[in-house]
């Protein structure tokens, strides 16, 4: 798959998530065997750059892989700004949100809220394209809501307005993350334009991925929730597509050290203290499987010291 002049090895994508792809998960996801991470959403508003959340989310300028920054805002002008911004500091690629569900976001008229407003989604598209000289993509779902699918006449606007790659969750906005994604309107929209179309939606198996695929034609899926706490999905898929065959899971040992060094990479990045705090979700997700009855990750969830949730992970694991 081609994104402007980036081609990706695989064509499996880390969904941006707000909160979950900061810096050291995408670096691990790509390591996994993403052929490109997006990294969280940033706001178009410059008050907010300054915030420490803005600057942990900004850090792009010494990142591995295709650089690509996700912008999110409901005016033109800031949007472009922001674009320009951010490819000033690093990023290769600018992806405009009109995915987003959140409430937060939605009542600001950004994010998945634009679908309701095709002119001024095609305002925003032109704006940040004639903006930056970098590649320009777009995140969208299917629709407001079931009854206005518009997936299909956005990702026609998108076209003309010289988006490069598509990317389109099987769900409208009032669906949020409920019932299973479909599928019919991806497939819908890949048909009605040239550009590079990306599906995204309830991917969490190798066999998922595939049918996704063949289903819609599309040319890359993208994982989001599938991803947390089981990075090694992409290498799983990418072996499942290459091969057709299923390619053994990690072993315990392995799940350790990519676990320990994941909360290891939230200290370095965040610093002890906030790398504690955030480390503890991703050791929700990490051992799901493992911790049954959630006696470990309760406690776990007490803990506030780096080295103590580092030394508490080896001896859990040890236990198993």
């Amino acid at each position: 798959m081609q994104i402007g002049p980036y081609k990706l090895d695989v064509p499996l994508i880390l969904a941006p998530m707000a909160g979950v792809t900061d810096q050291p998960f995408r670096e691990l996801c790509l390591r996994m065997g993403a052929g490109m991470a997006v990294s969280e959403m940033l706001s178009a508003n410059p008050e907010v750059w300054q915030s420490e959340k803005s600057k942990f989310r900004m850090l792009h300028g010494d990142e591995a892989g295709i650089r690509a920054v996700q912008i999110a805002g409901s005016e033109p002008e800031l949007m472009a700004d922001a674009a320009r911004f951010n490819v000033a500091g690093g990023a290769q690629v600018i992806d405009i949100n009109m995915g987003c569900p959140a409430k937060k976001v939605n009542k600001k008229l950004a994010g998945s809220a634009l679908l309701q407003f095709p002119d001024q989604v095609e305002a925003i598209l032109k704006a940040v394209v004639s903006a930056v000289d970098v590649p320009v993509t777009l995140k969208i779902r299917t629709g407001w809501d079931t009854d206005n699918r518009n997936g299909v006449a956005i990702a026609k606007i998108a076209e003309r307005c010289g988006i490069q790659s598509l990317a389109v969750h099987g769900r409208t906005r009032s669906c949020m993350f409920k019932g299973e994604a479909e599928f019919d309107t991806i497939k819908a929209i890949k048909r009605a334009v040239d550009m590079p179309v990306v599906a995204n939606g309830d991917i969490t198996s190798v066999e998922k991925a595939k049918w996704v695929l063949d289903q819609t034609g599309a040319d890359a899926i993208m994982i989001g929730r599938g991803a947390q706490g089981r990075p090694w999905l992409f290498r799983e898929t990418a072996h499942f597509l290459a091969t057709g065959r299923h390619l053994a899971g990690p072993s315990l040992q392995e799940q350790e050290s990519i676990l320990l060094g994941h909360v290891a990479a939230l200290h370095g990045f965040y610093g002890e203290f906030k790398g504690a705090q955030i480390a503890r979700k991703h050791v929700g997700w990490y051992l799901a499987s493992h911790d049954m009855e959630g006696e470990f990750r309760r406690a776990f969830y007490a803990l506030t010291d780096a080295q103590t949730q580092l030394d508490a992970l080896r001896h859990y694991f040890r236990s198993l």
